[in-house]
C-alpha cells in the first residue's frame, strides 16, 4: 500500500550465473492524494553474467486522485536474462473507480553497459478536454512483459507464435453469410476483442522482446501471465502467477 507521499527506493544486484525473483503478495494499492502529492517507487538492479533477475509483481491499482510515479533501471550483460512485468489497473473498477486517478507514470530502462537497450514509458494524466476513461474505453488493464536473454528465447518464440495465432482469429472481419448465388458478402467492422495483444523483437541481435496487452479484466491479464510464463517454474522452482 501506497499513500500520500510515500517514497520507497530498492536497490538489487543479482550476481553472475544467480537467479533471483522479486514479486508481491498482492496489487500494489496507491491511495488518495490530497493537493499535488504523488506516490513514488524506484527500483535499480544489476543483473550478473548468465544471471536472472524476474520482476513478476501484481498490477498497481490507483484509487480515485492517486498520484504515482514508478522509475526501473535495469543494468545488464550480454548474457544476462531478464522478465520484467509492468501492469496497471483502472483502479477499483467493481466498486466504480474507472481510470479516476489524476496521473500515472513508469518508467522502464533496461541498459547493456551503459548503453540504452530498451527504453520504455507510459504516462496517463487527466485531460479536461478527453478524460482517461475515454481514452482506455472499456478497457480496463495495461501490462507490458519484457523478455531479454539467451535463457528466455524459447519463451519469447512461443509467446510470439501464440500471440500472432490468436491475434489473427480475433481480429479477423466477420463476413455476412449467404447462398451459392447470393450477393457478395460484405464484411463487417469486427468487434474489439476482450484482451489485445502484441510482441515486438527489440536489441542489436533480437535478443529482447517485448508483449503489450491490454484487457477488459484483470483475470484475462492473470491467465496470460500464468501460462506464458510457466515456463519459468524451471529456473525460479514455482511457476508465476498460480491460480487461488
Amino acid at each position: 500500500m501506497l499513500f500520500q507521499g510515500d517514497r520507497i527506493s530498492c536497490t538489487v544486484s543479482v550476481g553472475d550465473g544467480c537467479t533471483a525473483a522479486m514479486t508481491t503478495q498482492a496489487s500494489t494499492k496507491v491511495y488518495k492524494a490530497v493537493g499535488l502529492k504523488c506516490s513514488e517507487q524506484a527500483l535499480e538492479a544489476t543483473v550478473g553474467k548468465d544471471a536472472l533477475l524476474a520482476v513478476i509483481p501484481d498490477p498497481v491499482t490507483c484509487f480515485s486522485t492517486a498520484r504515482y510515479y514508478q522509475k526501473q533501471v535495469f543494468h545488464v550483460s550480454s548474457s544476462s536474462n531478464l522478465v520484467l512485468v509492468d501492469w496497471f489497473t483502472s483502479g477499483r473498477y467493481e466498486s466504480g473507480e474507472i481510470w479516476d486517478f489524476n496521473s500515472y507514470k513508469s518508467i522502464n530502462h533496461v541498459l547493456s553497459e551503459d548503453q540504452p537497450l530498451f527504453i520504455d514509458s507510459v504516462l496517463l494524466e487527466q485531460n479536461s478536454n478527453c478524460s482517461i476513461a475515454t481514452r482506455m474505453q472499456e478497457y480496463n488493464v495495461v501490462a507490458m512483459v519484457v523478455l531479454l536473454g539467451p535463457k528466455l528465447k524459447h519463451i519469447q518464440d512461443q509467446m510470439q507464435d501464440e500471440v500472432k495465432n490468436m491475434m489473427s482469429v480475433q481480429l479477423r472481419p466477420p463476413t455476412s453469410g449467404g447462398g451459392r448465388y447470393a450477393a457478395r458478402p460484405q464484411p463487417l467492422l469486427p468487434q474489439r476483442p476482450p484482451l489485445v495483444a502484441s510482441c515486438s523483437p527489440f536489441g542489436r541481435t533480437g535478443t529482447g522482446m517485448v508483449a503489450r496487452i491490454v484487457a477488459v479484466s484483470t483475470e484475462s491479464v492473470y491467465a496470460f501471465l500464468r501460462h506464458h510464463l510457466a515456463p519459468l517454474e524451471l529456473f525460479l522452482g514455482a511457476a508465476p502467477y498460480p491460480a487461488s
